[in-house]
């Protein structure tokens, strides 16, 4: 007996590339982005109201850090964007791997395409050293004494993940 064979579409493919960024980047965005945001702003008031420790310093390296997490963020979202305008299939794939995994039947896995374009090999070096750079800018800011250690980690992830979510804002409806 002949096997049916499904061929996926292009809009089907985008579609599902749309729902993988929703799910897995765009709402664990904003939750983690949320909790970054009440922590940080909250543990500056405590450093404002407790401590008494907020000086105008504490205010230009929050507001540094936060902008800091929010460039670092943005340029993610960037290449993001760039892997959905031109490799749509990636995270298509992605998500048929999700569905397969969370059904109760065990379905073959489907083939993630690999992603080849210029420059390919810097992006995992590129990401690594964001991340160095957000903690080392963390560690400075505490180190100088401008900020607590719960402020100064907190907000530029809460600039980093805010920025992730409104990045999309526009592409992804």
């Amino acid at each position: 007996m002949p096997k049916l064979v499904t061929v996926l579409r292009p809009e089907k493919i985008e579609e599902q590339a749309r729902y993988y960024i929703q799910s897995y980047i765009l709402y664990p965005a904003g939750a983690i982005g949320l909790v970054c945001l009440i922590g940080g702003v909250g543990s500056l008031g405590y450093q404002l109201l407790a401590n008494h420790s907020y000086t105008w310093l504490t205010f230009l390296a929050s507001s540094g850090l936060l902008v800091f997490g929010a460039l670092c963020g943005w340029g993610q979202s960037r290449y993001h964007r760039y892997l959905f305008a031109n490799f749509p299939e990636v995270y298509a794939a992605r998500m048929r791997t999700a569905v397969a995994q969370r059904s109760k039947k065990a379905k073959a896995e489907p083939e993630v395409p690999s992603i080849e374009h210029p420059g390919r090999g810097f992006v995992t070096g590129i990401s690594i050293a964001g991340a160095v750079l957000i903690f080392g800018a963390s560690a400075a800011a505490i180190i100088r004494g401008d900020l607590d250690w719960l402020p100064a980690l907190l907000v530029p992830w809460a600039g980093f993940y805010w920025a992730k979510l409104f990045s999309w804002r526009g592409v992804v409806v």
